[in-house]
C-alpha cells in the first residue's frame, strides 16, 4: 500500500477518532467494563489503524538521518491531535 500521509489525512484521522471513540466506548466500554477483547479490537480498528495509516504512513516519504527529528511526522501528529480536540470541544459545546 503506497499511502502518503499528509496534514489533511492526519486531521481527518483525528476527526474520525474523536467521533468514533465515544461510540466505541458506549458500546464496549464504560465504568464497569473489564477492557474486553471487543473494546481492544474496536480501538485498534477505529483509532489505531487509521492513525497509523493516515498520520505515520506505511512507507517513509523521505529518510531521516539518525539523531534528527522527523518534523513532518510531528506536524502530522499535531494535526491529528488538534483535529480530535476541536471535534471533542465542538461536541461538548453543542451537546452531542
Amino acid at each position: 500500500m503506497n499511502l502518503r500521509p499528509t496534514l489533511l489525512t492526519a486531521a481527518i484521522a483525528g476527526v474520525v477518532a474523536a467521533l468514533a471513540w465515544p461510540l466505541v466506548w458506549a458500546r464496549f466500554g464504560g465504568p464497569g467494563a473489564a477492557g474486553g477483547v471487543e473494546l481492544i479490537v474496536a480501538t485498534l480498528l477505529v483509532i489505531a489503524l487509521p492513525a497509523h495509516a493516515f498520520v505515520v504512513g506505511f512507507v517513509r516519504a523521505e529518510p531521516v538521518s539518525a539523531g534528527t527529528i522527523d518534523t513532518a511526522l510531528l506536524k502530522r501528529i499535531g494535526a491529528w491531535l488538534a483535529a480530535a480536540v476541536v471535534v471533542t470541544s465542538l461536541r461538548d459545546l453543542l451537546g452531542f
